[in-house]
């Protein structure tokens, strides 16, 4: 069962990412990627074995933190966006 604040899907415009380049965007660990995944915080695929997570649910799920946040904004993708 999706977390409630789980988008649903909106169909072939949706970007996945394998959980490293999750992580990487995110500026968080694997492993968090993987207790997301067993807690079903984040939507996921897994395709030829491999775990594919939609992009809007990891930003949804890192939002839901305030110390995953600020690790986003400090070392993930987060830290290119403007300062306002």
């Amino acid at each position: 069962m999706p977390a409630k604040n789980t988008p649903q899907p909106t169909g072939a415009n949706e970007l996945w990412l394998t959980m490293a380049e999750a992580a990487k965007l995110g500026g968080i660990d694997k492993k968090t990627i993987r207790r997301a995944i067993g807690q079903q915080q984040v939507r996921f695929k897994i395709v030829d074995e491999r775990y594919l997570i939609n992009l809007d649910s990891l930003i949804i799920f890192i939002k839901t933190k305030v110390k995953l946040y600020n690790k986003y904004l400090e070392f993930g993708i987060g830290q290119y966006k403007e300062k306002l």
